[in-house]
């Protein structure tokens, strides 16, 4: 018997699923492709590791309590560059190592803040992108051989770094100057100076409704065209636009849903990611001839692909009952973690609601046996987000404790259509409720769930969901589990990063000063007197997008009322990157709602 399996006998599966090391994609440097660089959690913490694939090794990069996921590899693959914050709250500076090892060191002269983006030219220029509550966004340029750094843009309301060019020459910047943080405009600028080249804004300067999105300049010398994705046609596509000639060209890709793109490395063709129903696939698109080819991959979902040098392609793939793996157009794994695997867990049903605002897509699992079912309405975060067909570890552990999950992809969600994401305006978090409601009652009605035994849940914006439907949906609701929540609107406006802060004026159309009766609306803080299910709360004493002070309003007000609620409060940021840390929550969520749930077993999670 292996250590590993020593170590996991007697373990349950939905605790396996957390332990069992994962690898995400590993990236590769454009001109050293021997040279990646990969994210996992093998050591019990996420952290970033190189791998040279000519001999095969393995190194761990970074090794810090809360753990590590933000880095790159610089062009010609000697050195990675990782962001260091503190405690997990996203504030610090961009550090750099060599590729073989070696001491860590600061990239440049600037201060501490929110990271904008980043992008390392093959010259060794890098453009720094930076987020405070002082200055707004600000661009940053540094050169190998020159003393400091050199600020090339500043505005107030949020922008980030997009992408270099092949030769550095120009920088290519996603903004919201006309103050819609949800629908970037791109401007093309020259590194030397600052100096425009080229504007593309497809929101009219926020008159309308559409966004563009960076996807990459050409990665060949002397080729100066930009892939962008846009919403033209209701949903997102790729354009090829050359900045300096000022032409555009839109591939002819008749697929339904979102479609996405990266260049193959010779630049003759794209790599497209097709999303569609919770689903996804690739396909090759040629560019001189407009020949689309399927690349055939697993049903399922694509976390992330990369074409390779060589033509192939290698992509991270899972579905709601298969553990993730890396895998490649070759058919051969391109990367095995160590240690034991994850156990599977059962596949997704569709369900198709019809609710308010149009046909709800919502995401089905089911435990054995006959119906009704406990229920967990398991709420995704974002909401520029949505849920998908791939491998979950936390709806898999309720399903093995006897549950239905249900995951709604509501108005607000990606993934459907700009009209669907678009929705959410105004009457925030109201209108996303109103979905759920709707597939509540389908999932009552159609026999899966039990009324009596209706679990909201969520992290994040889905935390947030979770404390305005107790407050809202009183009587629909059995208990509460939210995690690192929005509880008290308008604290958390004026507490959080100045990034959220943009988007939250552009939901709801103003300040809390400027709106308030929205912000009031929109609080979960407005309706905590009329909750009537049990509530459990877990938040991060760092975190800087739902920040704790809002968080303990909230719970005040719940322990003047005397009403059961247990807040549990940990030492990182907006969730944890340590697998103890995971699985502790998980185990005092399931178990919080065994000891206040009518008719589940009672005590601790198996």
């Amino acid at each position: 018997m292996s250590e590993s399996q020593g170590e996991s006998q007697g373990m349950p599966d939905w605790e396996k699923r957390f332990r069992a090391a994962r690898v995400s994609l590993p990236s590769w440097a454009e001109d050293a492709p021997e040279r990646s660089l990969f994210i996992s959690n093998a050591t019990g913490t996420f952290e970033l590791y190189t791998w040279d694939r000519t001999g095969g090794e393995q190194r761990q990069v970074t090794d810090r309590p809360n753990g590590t996921t933000d880095g790159t590899l610089t062009p010609d693959g000697k050195w990675i560059w990782w962001f260091s914050d503190t405690d997990g709250d996203e504030f610090g500076v961009w550090m750099r190592q060599p590729f073989g090892g070696g001491e860590d060191e600061p990239v440049a002269d600037l201060p501490a803040s929110y990271p904008a983006g980043l992008a390392l030219g093959r010259d060794g220029t890098a453009v720094i992108g930076r987020s405070t509550d002082e200055d707004g966004t600000t661009l940053h340029v540094v050169r190998p051989g020159e003393a400091g750094s050199r600020e090339i843009y500043r505005h107030r309301e949020s922008a980030g770094v997009g992408d270099l060019s092949h030769d550095g020459t120009l920088l290519v910047i996603e903004h919201t100057e006309h103050g819609d943080a949800m629908h970037s405009a791109l401007r093309v600028v020259r590194t030397a100076d600052g100096t425009t080249v080229a504007e593309l804004d497809d929101s009219e300067g926020g008159t309308k409704e559409l966004g563009l999105s960076v996807l990459g300049f050409a990665p060949v010398s002397g080729d100066q065209r930009l892939l962008v994705g846009h919403q033209r046609n209701g949903r997102w596509e790729p354009m090829i636009w050359d900045p300096v000639s000022g032409t555009t060209s839109e591939p002819a890709l008749d697929l339904p849903g979102d479609v996405e793109a990266e260049w193959y490395p010779d630049a003759s063709a794209l790599l497209v990611s097709h999303s569609r129903h919770a689903r996804d696939e690739l396909w090759r698109y040629e560019i001189a001839t407009g020949a689309l080819t399927r690349i055939e991959t697993p049903a399922g979902s694509v976390l992330s692909a990369t074409a390779r040098p060589d033509g192939t392609v290698e992509f991270l793939w899972s579905s709601a009952a298969r553990p993730p793996r890396v895998l490649s157009t070759t058919g051969e794994v391109v990367m095995d973690p160590p240690g034991m695997k994850a156990p599977a867990s059962v596949a997704v049903e569709d369900a198709w609601v019809e609710g308010p605002g149009g046909t709800v897509h919502a995401l089905v699992q089911k435990p054995e046996g006959e119906g009704p079912f406990p229920t967990v309405f398991e709420v995704h975060g974002g909401p520029t987000h949505h849920d998908t067909d791939a491998f979950a570890a936390q709806p898999a552990a309720w399903v093995d404790h006897g549950f239905a999950v249900v995951r709604v992809n509501y108005r607000g969600s990606t993934g459907y259509g700009r009209e669907w994401t678009d929705a959410l305006k105004h009457r925030v978090g109201l209108i996303e409720l109103e979905d759920i409601d709707a597939v509540r009652e389908w999932a009552v009605g159609s026999g899966l769930a039990d009324p009596e035994r209706l679990v909201l849940a969520g992290g994040s914006w889905g935390g947030y969901l979770t404390l305005l439907g107790l407050g809202t949906q009183p009587e629909a609701w059995a208990l509460g589990l939210a995690a690192v929540p929005v509880a008290d609107y308008v604290t958390a406006y004026h507490d959080e990063m100045e990034a959220l802060k943009s988007m939250d004026r552009t939901l709801l159309g103003g300040t809390p000063e400027e709106v308030p009766e929205r912000f009031e609306a929109s609080s979960p803080l407005t309706y905590v007197d009329k909750v009537r299910a049990p509530v459990y709360i877990s938040a991060g004493v760092n975190d800087p997008r739902c920040p704790i002070r809002q968080v303990e309003n909230y719970v005040d007000r719940l322990k003047e009322r005397g009403h059961p609620h247990e807040v549990y409060r940990y030492d990182a940021g907006h969730g944890s990157l340590v697998v103890e840390e995971r699985v502790k929550q998980v185990r005092l969520e399931i178990g919080f709602a065994l000891r206040h749930l009518p008719g589940t077993a009672q005590g601790a999670p198996e």
